[in-house]
């Protein structure tokens, strides 16, 4: 496994994250299986994970905290905060109270007394970035979290964000975490520049275009069983189409020329953009754990990756959407209360 710095900071991650939002979901992960998962991308090089107080209602959280038990110095851990976790004035977005309060909830979670990287989940537009920027700066003060990052931000707010706290003397984003795949490239036009410009770490979510990548799709587009296109029809219908399909193979050809498969174009695609630190991928066995680890031992050139764009751009993937997400449980609590 290589590590890359998040941006201009100092903290090394592995260039494969892993993403733990699918951990405590009804028929996905259970505690066991996370730690097992979370076991084995600790001994695979992985070091961060990638969660958000919001996922399973905080159970992800609370998996991540019970398999840490005495391993915490392995894995930097990332979490998020800002989505409605019960009904209530003060229970949603960006306000000092909130981010205080969340804080405090998800450490307890994590059986942790500091967080690697404190994740804004999206932005608040009710209110000015100021406040939210001021309260993180405080926490980075108190020793609470280490570095922020912005989660599903348009770029000119992130930009704003950026100035923002430069202007202020405050602590600025390290990352920007947003979709960006081979399917997926609207953040190619604004967001990616930006962070170029300002020195900023691209950490890509949905790598794989919620599975469509991973080559396990069939000719007919019946994904596995138990795969989260198979449990997401919303998601299914979104990306098995049959001009993804037929991009998909386009893709999957190009690879096996060069003795690869499409999930490891996927990474190598990604990772060939210097910008990109750390590529955030579920797992639902230590098997596939190791996969995604193996995956990012083929290093492409500049001129491959512009070759496998022009085949994308030759084949515009359709149902790619904006590069950043607008989840229902940014504005509907995902539990009322919370469970524990």
């Amino acid at each position: 496994m290589q590590y890359r710095h998040l941006g201009n900071s100092g903290l090394e991650v592995s260039e494969i994250g892993l993403g733990a939002n699918s951990f405590g979901e009804p028929g996905r992960r259970d505690r066991a299986e996370a730690a097992d998962i979370i076991h084995a991308a600790i001994d695979h090089g992985i070091n961060f994970i990638d969660t958000s107080n919001v996922y399973a209602q905080g159970v992800s959280e609370q998996y991540i905290g019970d398999a840490l038990k005495g391993r915490r110095g392995e894995m930097l851990i990332g979490t998020k905060f800002g989505s409605m976790r019960r009904q209530g004035p003060n229970n949603f977005g960006g306000s000092r109270k909130f981010i205080m309060r969340s804080v405090e909830e998800s450490l307890q979670r994590l059986q942790t007394d500091y967080i690697d990287v404190y994740m804004i989940h999206r932005p608040d537009p009710r209110m000015p970035m100021e406040e939210t920027l001021r309260a993180l700066d405080d926490l980075v003060k108190q020793g609470k979290i280490l570095y922020t990052a912005g989660c599903n931000f348009e770029s000119w707010r992130f930009v704003d964000g950026f100035w923002t706290s430069k202007a202020n003397n405050l602590v600025s984003f390290s990352a920007s975490q947003f979709a960006y795949s081979m399917m997926a490239r609207s953040a190619e036009s604004e967001m990616i520049p930006a962070c170029r410009a300002l020195g900023v770490a691209v950490i890509p979510y949905l790598p794989l275009a919620a599975g469509l990548l991973s080559g396990k799709i069939s000719g007919d587009g019946l994904p596995p069983a138990g795969t989260r296109l198979a449990i997401e029809q919303q998601s299914s219908e979104r990306w098995i189409t049959p001009q993804n399909l037929k991009i998909v193979s386009l893709l999957d050809n190009w690879a096996n020329e060069r003795g690869h498969s499409v999930l490891e174009l996927a990474f190598a695609w990604l990772l060939a953009e210097p910008i990109v630190s750390t590529v955030i991928a579920g797992a639902s066995s230590p098997e596939q754990i190791q996969q995604n680890a193996s995956a990012a031992e083929w290093k492409i050139t500049s001129e491959e990756r512009q070759e496998v764009t022009a085949i994308l751009d030759a084949n515009p993937p359709e149902n790619a959407g904006p590069y950043y997400s607008t989840a229902g449980y940014f504005y509907e609590p995902t539990a009322d209360p919370p469970k524990p």
